[in-house]
């Protein structure tokens, strides 16, 4: 019997299966900074013990999509070491802050499966869910991936595709906030004077700036997350298959695509919940990142007169600037467009 794990191909998952993934991980302060290194983040909230401390935290969180990458990374060698490509996520919710010295760990439960038309692959829907060192849920979100069959002849198992979500319920977005003392929130500080209430619905926000990803930093980031994704690192293997080269992790592009969403959304201080996500093309070394964000909706969190909730489409495009806001046409997506993201931001009013 051999000691080492192949990964899962699409055959041994079935719907109600549930994973409990190998290797807490407790993420520490040089976490934070080799993270901040590989994206330029600049969030007051994240970046300044005495910001958050003055505001309300018991000190600076870890960025939100931080947390997001180091519970998912925990999920790849179970799910996705075979995969063809992560394809989307929904009803992601941030429920709990997490500070350093935290240790996180993900369960997954298998929630739906569908082989496709090629008998070469199918894809599989997932809940993982991560927990902090006393069991408290941190972040819980759907994803759903194109995984490889071991053999292509076997039986295409029945279909079994959920129905999720359009979006996270405005009511669950402020779980991982304490209440924000608003007289010690300071614009200054934080870099921008806008707050919730100067952001109207339809507004289209250009990030100007753009970041060129270097082969080592895309592999230093998934180095970081313990994602051991073929794709991402095999040189070897890679430029024999479909691209001729390593793929960048998906991750990766949402975070680079956060961090310049700063120039025009200083103040989106915590990502809230993602509604649904999509990697619309892939990304390699050498491209240069853009971004730019539309205001979808606007809502009022009941029981809260501190912060408001956006809810923002954020696009992040390659080799292109986004000073034409690219995006989807009459026959799928501008060819530049990587990504296309729908989450809440919870700003301070």
């Amino acid at each position: 019997m051999s000691k080492t794990n192949p990964g899962n191909f699409f055959e041994d998952f079935h719907v109600g299966q549930t994973i409990i993934h190998a290797i807490p991980r407790t993420i520490t302060e040089g976490d934070v900074s080799l993270y901040t290194a590989l994206y330029g983040m600049r969030f007051a909230l994240q970046s300044a013990d005495s910001f958050a401390m003055d505001i309300g935290y018991e000190a600076a969180p870890v960025d939100d999509l931080l947390v997001f990458h180091m519970v998912f990374g925990k999920t790849v060698p179970d799910i996705s070491l075979n995969a063809v490509a992560n394809l989307g996520y929904a009803d992601c919710k941030f429920l709990a802050p997490v500070y350093p010295g935290d240790t996180v760990s993900t369960t997954s439960k298998v929630i739906g499966i569908k082989e496709n038309s090629n008998g070469k692959t199918g894809v599989v829907y997932v809940r993982s869910t991560g927990r902090n060192q006393t069991g408290e849920i941190v972040l819980d979100y759907v994803r759903w991936v194109m995984v490889r069959k071991k053999d292509n002849a076997s039986p295409a198992p029945q279909a079994d595709v959920p129905e999720l979500p359009s979006r996270v319920e405005p009511s669950q977005l402020t779980k991982a906030m304490p209440s924000i003392n608003l007289t010690a929130y300071d614009n200054h500080l934080s870099g921008s004077p806008h707050r919730w209430d100067d952001y109207e619905v339809g507004e289209k926000i250009d990030h100007v700036d753009g970041i060129t990803v270097e082969e080592a930093e895309h592999q230093i980031a998934t180095r970081l997350y313990q994602n051991t994704a073929k794709v991402h690192f095999n040189n070897h293997t890679e430029s024999q298959g479909r691209f001729g080269k390593r793929l960048m992790y998906g991750g990766h592009v949402i975070s680079m695509a956060r961090a310049l969403s700063f120039n025009g959304l200083a103040n989106g201080i915590h990502v809230a919940a993602i509604n649904g996500g999509r990697h619309v093309s892939p990304c390699f070394a050498g491209d240069t990142i853009y971004a730019w964000s539309q205001i979808i909706e606007k809502e009022e969190i009941t029981g809260r007169d501190d912060v408001g909730a956006l809810r923002v489409r954020t696009i992040a495009a390659k080799n292109q600037d986004c000073s034409t806001f690219p995006g989807k046409t009459e026959d799928g997506y501008d060819e530049s467009v990587l990504l296309e993201l729908d989450y809440w931001l919870v700003m301070p009013k």
